[in-house]
């Protein structure tokens, strides 16, 4: 796996994955000023909820349950010095399809905690506290 990054000026730079993805992040939001995209943190935050997410949809739609949409909300606290790790982060799932059973649900969240999500693997391994709960909405 690759990406490049290129500085696009003031606080803010491209980037390019080796998919062919691209797009900015910017520290300047933080600060209160106009920004072209996600801070560099945001964007590792949203990397483990996209990892996350991934793992238990397809772990639900493995387990044939009819998953119609999946929502993870995340919330991290970060270090008040630096370097401004995270800390802790807590992720809340809700899942909404037609006859899902809680405990497949239950089950997913917890294998892509536990075995499948690289990015909760490698957070953890670096201190940070992750935490899960879940909602199941029948439609």
């Amino acid at each position: 796996m690759k990406a490049n990054i290129q500085w696009a000026g003031e606080k803010a730079f491209e980037y390019i994955s080796d998919s062919g993805h691209r797009g900015y992040m910017d520290g300047a939001a933080k600060d209160g000023g106009d920004s072209r995209g996600p801070s560099p943190m945001e964007m590792v935050l949203c990397g483990l909820g996209g990892c996350t997410s991934y793992d238990v949809v397809n772990i639900l739609r493995k387990g044939r349950q009819d998953v119609v949409d999946c929502q993870a909300k995340l919330e991290a606290e970060r270090a008040d010095t630096v370097p401004a790790v995270f800390t802790r982060i807590h992720v809340h799932f809700i899942v909404s399809g037609h006859d899902l059973k809680v405990s497949q649900v239950e089950r997913a969240v917890k294998l892509s905690a536990e075995k499948y999500c690289s990015a909760s693997m490698m957070l953890e391994k670096g201190g940070v506290e992750i935490t899960h709960s879940f909602e199941v909405v029948e439609l």
